[in-house]
């Protein structure tokens, strides 16, 4: 078995945002196609969304990202919601609402419609990518972020974790590769990585895992699924010691 010195994972970039974007929302709407009528009211493990709503939050982020006046008008509606609160809160909630009184069919469609063109766009920003942003983090800090690591790291990884929680909200397993979501996880390890700085070596298993280590030995041994290590560092699951580290989906 191959072990990765995360030190080595290339950050994502361009020009591989757009394929890794273009598949990914492919692959959202395959498995929004897949469901039965029953699934489209299942609770996810977002709370306040069950999977129509969830569906609506991502066509709302897909749509908005496909050019500068969808993207400010967004922004603009999603803080004037949000108040005092997270701005990333605001936003998701205009958007639910936005798109409740969609049907099933019409909000495939036109995530479908708007897939190829947001990861187009996203690829294709050269002034928006030096544009500082602010995130709030769940302990209550801030970070600055570009919206270069928005289009080329968070949007995808956004998708891809909301796939997941189609998957687990409807009993089906995710189409996962090594090539498309082994991508996604290995630069997931890197960042958390960089965010704690401690040595570990990381077993991950299924399609998107592998095997990644840190430091010269002498830290955590760590075993587990490579969606359950996703979902635990973005919160929806619990985890301990260097899993305690979270990371921005």
């Amino acid at each position: 078995m191959t072990v990765v010195e995360v030190q080595g994972v290339r950050p994502i970039a361009r020009p591989e945002t757009r394929t890794l974007a273009a598949t990914e929302t492919a692959r959202m709407v395959a498995a929004l196609r897949a469901l039965d009528p029953a699934d489209w009211d299942a609770p996810t493990d977002c709370p306040a969304w069950d999977v129509r709503a969830m569906a609506g939050h991502v066509l709302g982020m897909t749509e908005g990202f496909t050019g500068v006046r969808r993207m400010v008008s967004m922004f603009r509606a999603g803080a004037k919601r949000a108040g005092d609160g997270p701005l990333i809160d605001g936003v998701t909630a205009v958007q639910v609402e936005a798109n409740a009184h969609l049907g099933p069919a019409e909000l495939i469609e036109r995530i479908a419609a708007a897939g190829p063109e947001q990861a187009r766009w996203r690829a294709t920003r050269r002034v928006l990518r030096a544009m500082p942003t602010k995130d709030k983090q769940p302990d209550g800090t801030v970070e600055t972020w570009r919206m270069g690591f928005v289009f080329d790291v968070i949007l995808t990884r956004d998708t891809w974790m909301h796939r997941v929680d189609l998957a687990r909200a409807t009993g089906r397993a995710p189409d996962q590769t090594p090539e498309h979501d082994g991508r996604i996880v290995a630069d997931v390890v890197a960042e958390w990585a960089r965010r704690h700085g401690r040595p570990f070596r990381l077993q991950l298993t299924g399609p998107a895992g592998g095997t990644f280590v840190q430091g010269p030995g002498g830290g955590e041994e760590l075993a587990l699924d490579a969606v359950e290590f996703c979902r635990v560092l973005s919160g929806r699951a619990t985890g301990k010691g260097l899993l305690t580290q979270r990371v921005p989906f």
